[in-house]
């Protein structure tokens, strides 16, 4: 009984993990779908060279405005910006901070001010390090970017031992990893001195699909910020008319299409400084700094910020000194997404015509306003995955989507897109792949069969071997879903965070760091803002634990302090709301003090 009892336990197992297996892909597909429908944010890391080369090429710093605009553009809550500042060395450098608030934009802005210049320039130093940053606190679900601004050329110290060719050994090797990880690197070449070095920032751009850009004169910066910020957004730069300041306030229509836009972002470049005012498209004046409208100014720009503005034309006021030419751009941010129908199968021949559908989606949802069809239009653009050729060709605008056919020319395979494009935006499908590079194919047609034998035995090896096989990948599905699980684990709670300077006594003001926007884990050096002088805080992890506790392990060696007693963290030691850690470091002669907040 015991015997059968077992067999029958074995059986319904088996069982179990054969449905878990037929099912488990159907189970994931909604998940996926999901996320794909949400919304990408940014996360951008600004890479500023700051040796004293950049006071011939960048006399005025314009690349700190440049920077500042760029944050200015971003919306207001979601994305992450980190900065890096080097010459031959780190000089300082901000983590990805997350922006959820104006006083958020306003603390890059004044780190961005507080940079300083410095001798010597190794490009690679500051590409690695840009990497590195996005590697370990990227959001999964958002675009990875690096805005580089230098003039392209390395600087050695003559009695040091860096060599050209280990600094471009280290950024071949940052560029692969970017590469890996879909980091497109956009260059800004500094050539008010004539001194660019072209060549080698194109080629930094182009191989990780970004884009290039040069300047002889720092003033083109912020127009240049908006065209990246434009591009990695799928966004177009709307040119608005110039103005020639006269002393007078001087009219400019800002026509926002549709309801669908999020933000409208205003940009006002001038050599001196403006004076702006506002109406809706009713007439009435706005706040500047309200819920609808938000202004931020610096010496070389105005960024006026439309926030979920209504459709309608908008009266932009701008007074500037007489003679001075004032450039006025427009950039729209959309939650929208282009979103292909399925095709019926990937298995085609030539001659075979393919059926194409697409349409807007809002937050995983058909667009609702179908006006915003009408002055759209849409292009396939089709690549020849065999000879690398692409091809472009016309789609129906229906008004409510966008249709088309695609005829196969020859027995190759396809990557089909589908872009969607007006005056403000553009957006891309992900890519369609349509395979008629076998033989014997036609129309995707599942080739008949011959009528079975029947006097063929039961094929019962195959399908034992076939149960096998689906119960190996149940389980082996079953473990990865759980280190999937445990990977973007999140965390909660905050951390109190002072550094002891043990030569002097002195403390630093206590720093709150929130965790809610880590998962799976993270490290100390995060925390401290990736701080070279603490480098060696990144071999203190963290994971959560259960309920709200949190685990450090130590792989640095010795032993810390917890709320007062020497404890062994080497194979993880677990925190609870108000424990209180001390932590000696062995090479900066400070200490770190963390209280742990839920």
């Amino acid at each position: 009984m015991v015997q059968k009892s077992k067999m029958r336990w074995l059986g319904g197992a088996v069982a179990l993990l054969v449905i878990i297996t037929l099912l488990l892909p159907q189970a994931l597909l909604p998940q996926a779908a999901a996320a794909q429908a949400q919304t990408s944010g940014i996360d951008a890391v600004l890479v500023a060279d700051v040796s004293n080369s950049m006071n011939t090429s960048d006399r005025d710093k314009i690349s700190n405005e440049a920077m500042k605009m760029f944050i200015d553009m971003l919306p207001a809550q979601g994305d992450k910006v980190g900065i890096v500042a080097y010459t031959d060395q780190i000089e300082r450098e901000k983590a990805l901070l997350e922006i959820q608030s104006d006083a958020d934009k306003d603390s890059l802005k004044t780190f961005i001010d507080q940079l300083g210049r410095g001798p010597y320039t190794d490009i690679s130093v500051g590409m690695s390090e840009a990497v590195n940053i996005l590697e370990h606190g990227a959001d999964a679900s958002h675009s990875p970017m690096i805005v580089l601004l230098a003039d392209g050329n390395n600087d050695f110290n003559k009695s040091g031992s860096r060599t050209q060719s280990q600094s471009d050994a280290d950024l071949a090797a940052a560029v692969k990893e970017a590469q890996n990880k879909g980091i497109p690197v956009y260059t800004i070449g500094l050539n008010a001195d004539g001194k660019l070095n072209r060549a080698a920032l194109a080629d930094l751009a182009k191989q990780t699909g970004g884009k290039s850009f040069i300047t002889d004169t720092p003033d083109d910066l912020p127009q240049i910020l908006s065209e990246i910020f434009a591009d990695h957004a799928k966004l177009n730069v709307v040119k608005l008319p110039s103005v020639t300041g006269n002393g007078s306030y001087q009219d400019v229509t800002v026509n926002v299409p549709n309801d669908s836009v999020l933000e409208a972002n205003v940009s006002i470049m001038s050599s001196k400084p403006v004076e702006i005012q506002l109406a809706d498209p009713s007439g009435k004046a706005v706040d500047l700094n309200s819920d609808e409208a938000k202004l931020s100014t610096s010496k070389s720009y105005s960024l006026l910020k439309l926030l979920k503005p209504q459709e309608g034309d908008w009266k932009l006021r701008v007074k500037g000194a007489p003679k001075d030419s004032i450039d006025i751009n427009l950039l729209f941010n959309y939650d929208l997404q282009l979103v292909a129908d399925p095709i019926k199968t990937k298995s085609y021949a030539k001659g075979d015509t393919v059926e194409l559908a697409a349409r807007l989606e809002n937050g995983g949802q058909p667009l609702q306003d179908n006006d915003l069809y009408a002055d759209m239009t849409a292009t396939l653009v089709v690549k020849d995955t065999n000879t690398g050729k692409t091809a472009e060709q016309p789609l129906e605008n229906t008004g409510s989507g966008f249709a088309g056919t695609f005829e196969v020319p020859d027995n190759h395979n396809y990557e089909l897109v589908i872009r969607a494009e007006e005056d403000s935006f553009y957006r891309e499908s992900a890519p369609i792949v349509v395979n008629a590079g076998g033989t014997g194919a036609s129309g995707g047609k599942q080739p008949t069969t011959s009528s079975p034998e029947t006097d063929k035995p039961f094929p019962w090896i195959p399908v034992i071997i076939g149960a096998l096989a689906l119960i190996a990948v149940a389980v082996g599905g079953w473990f990865l879903m759980g280190w999937l699980k445990r990977k973007n684990r999140g965390f909660v709670g905050q951390m109190v965070i002072e550094i002891r300077d043990e030569n002097t006594g002195d403390k630093s003001y206590p720093q709150y760091k929130k965790l809610m926007t880590f998962r799976g884990r993270f490290h100390l050096h995060q925390l401290l803002q990736l701080d070279p002088e603490l480098k060696e805080t990144e071999k203190y992890i963290f994971t959560p634990g259960n309920g709200d506790r949190i685990i450090l392990r130590n792989t640095a060696g010795g032993t810390l302090e917890k709320s007062g007693r020497a404890v062994d963290a080497s194979s993880g030691v677990e925190l609870k709301n108000g424990d209180r850690l001390s932590i000696p470091l062995q090479q900066a002669d400070k200490t770190i003090l963390i209280e742990y907040l839920v």
